[in-house]
């Protein structure tokens, strides 16, 4: 099917999807669901996009008006993916097109589903381990080398705030996107060992295999399982350590590592496009193109170049369908320097991305980024005029996760979410007050309120802090809403870093296994070197 002349919505049925997602066309596979659900069984490819945040996330995450963009929903009884598909058409989407029945139609057609987040990305860091037989190390050698005071360094892959939640003590911070950049000033001395951990899995196998790729001279491991088998061997975890790497870096040692990463760079085949090219990528209307800012957060918020998101190294190889839904698209990965952004594209290569890095970097000229969709107007109330309102009888519709309601929401105030706004039996004539976090989100799920027949819907961004500031009385209800009813929330992949042993092991066990889920053709989209 190509592109029609006019926006369209067509249901397509499981054998064709299976096929256009191998064809080498570009394609967005949406699961339109919430996160919660979408965790417990998506389809291999799928991105999520849930329908509470579509219209905020789709530009970023898709920005070609004109690609081929499939959603999808449980199927059954379920009615998102319509309401997904018709909001796309309005903003101007093309080509749209529904999984007809669903994932639960694609199940008996004999195609497999996949729980987890991010599982092409784990995937890959499980197949890499396989390839380049990644050496590691278990937790209880860790503990006797510490015990022992071994010279050794433990450098944590994750973002800070993910570092800071829980850590092997003794461990640095710092991201796998800087390993390339930094690692040396943390270990200078060739002698000492180097043991890379994050979370689970995937970013200590590829950050170790980073350091490998890149011929440190140091003994490099994966730490096994990371914090979760730290912790499954009863070893003590910190929480809230601060440790981290200094950002500055001798300018005299710049160019050895830039020369270093381009070497990387050239054996896995990562073209090195100017901004010439760029440009001209970015006003071709046949092909997506991102523009991705691998630097750190810091350096990223004093300014980065007009349309790229921040997307840190280590992230975008963890998490690629956090960044960019549209397979078969162009990924230009830039930094400040030339040593972090030819490591990142390396890894997308053997990911199957069509990557490159922009030679100029942070100095390209480049255009301004085509508008996101005009939001829906809003009113908006301070948290002075939210207890003027509620004291008047409005009724206050909490849309912000369901965990962070349990966790404190106003007295009163009843949890939703967009996709189950019919449920919520509004009275036209009495006003809405929303609580929200984000403004985009905010304002979508306003007009959704309006189609419904709400007259006087207004918009609160505060925080518990600040409404308990303004003397709004707060509670909290950790059952409420049910586990049933927290679509949002995926509680086998956050409960193992609760003191959760059984879901820790689970969510290894999940990891592990992705390898023998796959099918032949997803296997084969993966790209690692030969030999």
């Amino acid at each position: 099917m190509h592109s029609p002349s006019h926006p369209t919505l067509a249901d397509i049925d499981s054998h064709t999807l299976k096929g256009w997602l191998h064809d080498g066309d570009e394609i967005a596979l949406l699961d339109v669901r919430e996160h919660g659900q979408y965790g417990e069984s998506h389809l291999f490819y799928a991105a999520p996009v849930p329908f509470s945040r579509l219209e905020a996330d789709i530009a970023r995450l898709a920005p070609r008006r004109d690609v081929r963009l499939v959603v999808y929903d449980a199927g059954a009884e379920d009615d998102v993916a319509l309401r997904a598909a018709s909001a796309l058409r309005a903003l101007g989407y093309t080509r749209v097109y529904r999984l007809a029945g669903g994932i639960a139609q694609w199940q008996r057609d004999g195609y497999a589903t996949f729980a987890g987040v991010n599982v092409p990305s784990k995937t890959f860091g499980e197949l890499a381990e396989e390839v380049f037989h990644t050496p590691r190390i278990s937790a209880a050698e860790l503990a006797e080398r510490q015990r022992r005071g071994d010279n050794l360094i433990v450098l944590d892959g994750r973002p800070y705030a993910e570092y800071q939640k829980m850590s092997i003590p003794g461990g640095i911070c710092c991201p796998n996107g800087e390993l390339a950049l930094r690692a040396h000033t943390l270990a200078r001395d060739p002698s000492t060992t180097i043991v890379v951990n994050c979370a689970g899995r995937t970013r200590s196998i590829i950050g170790a295999q980073t350091l490998i790729n890149l011929g440190v001279p140091n003994p490099v491991y994966a730490l096994e399982n990371g914090t979760q088998g730290w912790y499954l061997a009863d070893f003590r975890l910190d929480h809230g350590a601060s440790r981290r790497y200094d950002e500055a870096i001798a300018p005299q040692d710049l160019p050895a590592l830039a020369q270093r990463s381009a070497g990387l760079a050239e054996r896995h085949g990562v073209p090195i496009v100017d901004a010439a090219q760029v440009r001209a990528w970015l006003g071709d209307t046949a092909r997506s193109t991102f523009l991705c800012d691998v630097r750190s957060a810091e350096e990223y918020a004093q300014g980065s170049l007009p349309g790229a998101q921040h997307a840190p190294g280590g992230q975008l190889i963890q998490a690629t369908d956090q960044y960019l839904a549209v397979r078969g698209a162009r990924i230009v990965v830039f930094d400040g320097e030339g040593v972090r952004a030819p490591v990142v594209a390396s890894w997308l290569r053997q990911m199957g991305w069509d990557a490159c890095v922009l030679k100029e970097g942070l100095a390209a000229d480049l255009p301004a980024p085509v508008a996101p969709p005009v939001e829906p107007a809003l009113r908006l109330l301070d948290d002075r005029a939210l207890a003027a309102a509620q004291a008047r009888g409005a009724r206050l519709i909490d849309i912000r996760s369901s965990m962070r309601y349990r966790a404190q929401h106003i007295a009163g105030a009843q949890w939703s979410i967009r996709p189950r706004f019919a449920g919520l039996a509004l009275e036209p004539s009495q006003p809405l007050v929303l609580l929200a976090d984000e403004r985009a989100v905010a304002a979508w799920a306003v007009a959704d309120l309006r189609a419904l027949g709400a007259h006087d819907v207004a918009v609160n961004l505060g925080t518990p802090a600040s409404w308990s500031a303004a003397g709004i009385p707060l509670v909290a209800t950790p059952d409420e809403p049910a586990d049933r009813d927290c679509i949002d929330y995926l509680f086998f992949v956050h409960d193992r870093h609760d003191g959760n042993k059984a879901a820790a092991r689970q969510y290894l066990a999940w990891e592990t296994n992705l390898v023998r889920q796959i099918d032949a053709r997803e296997r084969a989209a993966y790209r690692f070197p030969a030999g």
